[in-house]
């Protein structure tokens, strides 16, 4: 996300130290007792070489970013840990089951509509995706449904939703060993309405305060209490980077896994901000469509037109599993790899020449053993803004140059922008849109792109995915979130193949 108004060029988040991190890092990819060492690094130059991996072709990363590729010269040995996924949960603003929900992507169904949750009639943006309505019997105790924050509560739904759809069964979960299971779900703005909440509340008097003022606004909440309902005693923390947050979620999870922390665990992204202070924070920023008289095209990632993003809500959650100690359920898809980034560069604004971008596509590619050719299918952040949607195009084409065979898509067009982006998946957008793009891998179809009438005329428009689904057959699909403070992620899937 990037806005026209904010000038400063500071970027001091933490997660600019991670620009030679990811998670999934060769020298992390073993366990002291029971996994081989699985790759081996050789100093060319500054490149680095990953000997085992999905493809035998070349590939290479240096701190010139060069383009060059290097060989893949063996496969993945058969006792390292492959990350897969088994479950799914999603509350969105096309309902709360993650099946119904990738359906309704399929037919280009959008929830983009005029904002009902409150007064907003002298507001320049008065449009948004929200959840309408959401029912939390048998999910959540009444207590914490009626003083919990949004964000609280939709991340404890599509939690345990999650768990149902990998067959989680009371029985099942209590043969688990807890301390190796645990829970990472981001948030870039936690319980933003028992902030405001609070602001009103002081107001009056500090005898107004509740009691949950400071536990329920935070944003580690969503994890903890997940952990606490499922008794999982291993890794439980949030992670807020913005737009990004769902991404960084889901490679800390892997990253535990692979150095075999723990066997199981739960990630992902839950966000609600769409209350008068949220809107008014974002139309200060100048990062909101205006286009309030035709709610259903204000989101319309890389057409010309394009005039801002419209916000959106909700949670997106995934259960990830070693296969190795997998109980026959299903598979989504299996992890090879991720990176993240920083720009170190502008507090909201992409690099201009986008170099954190490509090098953490780059890297994701490296660290995962992928050539870039491989790479058929990506699910781009593209909130719908003029900067942020443009950026990453280019940085995608200096990564994986003009290949006829790479579609790209974003979910934005229908269930707006979400700030922790979950792809609807990844930071929760971006994990409501992983639900979208697991199944997308699982069952070899892709969700148009709405109101691309007039594509932007510095972006390909063959690369992108039209006005209606399409089948693919994926070999590699790459998911990214770029987030302010110019925190940057992509995380590679592929089809769960077995041995």
């Amino acid at each position: 996300m990037e806005t026209a108004s904010l000038a400063s060029p500071l970027c001091t988040s933490p997660a600019a130290n991670y620009g030679n991190y990811h998670p999934l890092k060769s020298s992390m990819l073993k366990s002291p007792k029971r996994h081989k060492k699985l790759t081996s690094r050789c100093n060319i130059g500054s490149t680095f070489c990953i000997r085992n991996g999905f493809s035998r072709k070349t590939m290479a990363v240096s701190a010139a970013q060069s383009e060059k590729d290097f060989v893949i010269t063996k496969k993945k040995e058969t006792g390292e840990r492959r990350i897969v996924v088994t479950g799914l949960g999603a509350v969105t603003p096309l309902g709360d089951d993650a099946h119904l929900f990738h359906t309704s992507l399929f037919e280009g169904v959008t929830r983009i509509s005029d904002i009902q949750g409150f007064d907003c009639s002298e507001f320049p943006t008065r449009i948004a995706a929200e959840i309408k309505s959401l029912s939390t019997d048998g999910w959540i105790s009444p207590k914490i449904a009626k003083k919990a924050d949004k964000y609280l509560i939709y991340a404890l739904v599509a939690g345990k939703k999650a768990l149902v759809d990998a067959g989680i069964t009371e029985q099942v979960s209590g043969e688990l060993d807890k301390s190796r299971c645990g829970v990472i779900i981001g948030s870039a703005m936690g319980g933003l309405r028992v902030l405001n909440d609070g602001f009103e509340a002081i107001k009056v008097s500090y005898k107004k305060m509740s009691p949950f003022y400071i536990p329920y606004s935070l944003t580690n909440m969503a994890s903890a209490v997940l952990a606490m309902d499922l008794g999982s005693t291993g890794p439980s923390y949030s992670i807020s980077t913005a737009c990004a947050s769902s991404n960084y979620s889901i490679l800390n999870v892997a990253s535990h896994m692979i150095k075999g922390d723990t066997d199981i665990m739960l990630c992902g992204g839950s966000d609600g901000m769409i209350i008068p202070l949220g809107i008014a924070g974002l139309i200060a920023c100048n990062a909101l469509s205006q286009r309030n008289s035709d709610p259903t095209k204000a989101a319309r990632p890389w057409d010309a037109d394009r005039d801002g993003f419209v916000m959106g809500e909700g949670a997106g959650v995934l259960l990830l599993e070693d296969w190795n100690m997998l109980r026959g359920t299903n598979i989504y898809a299996e992890i090879l790899g991720g990176s993240l980034t920083c720009d170190a560069y502008h507090i909201t604004a992409p690099h201009p020449e986008v170099v954190g971008m490509v090098s953490c596509m780059k890297k994701a590619l490296a660290q995962a053993g992928v050539a870039r050719e491989d790479v058929n299918y990506i699910n781009a952040h593209a909130p719908s803004t003029r900067l942020g949607d443009l950026r990453e195009y280019q940085a995608v084409i200096r990564c994986f140059g003009k290949n006829p065979a790479l579609r790209m898509n974003s979910i934005k067009s229908l269930i707006g922008h979400l700030t922790w982006s979950f792809r609807c998946s990844g930071s929760c957008c971006h994990n409501q849109g992983f639900s979208s793009f697991l199944q997308a891998i699982q069952t070899g179809w892709i969700h148009p792109n709405l109101n691309l009438e007039n594509p932007d005329k510095h972006v390909d428009a063959k690369v992108l995915v039209g006005p209606k689904k399409e089948r693919l057959d994926i070999q590699v699909a790459m998911s990214s979130s770029f987030g302010f403070g110019g925190h940057n992620s992509s995380i590679l899937f592929t089809p769960f193949k077995g041995n």
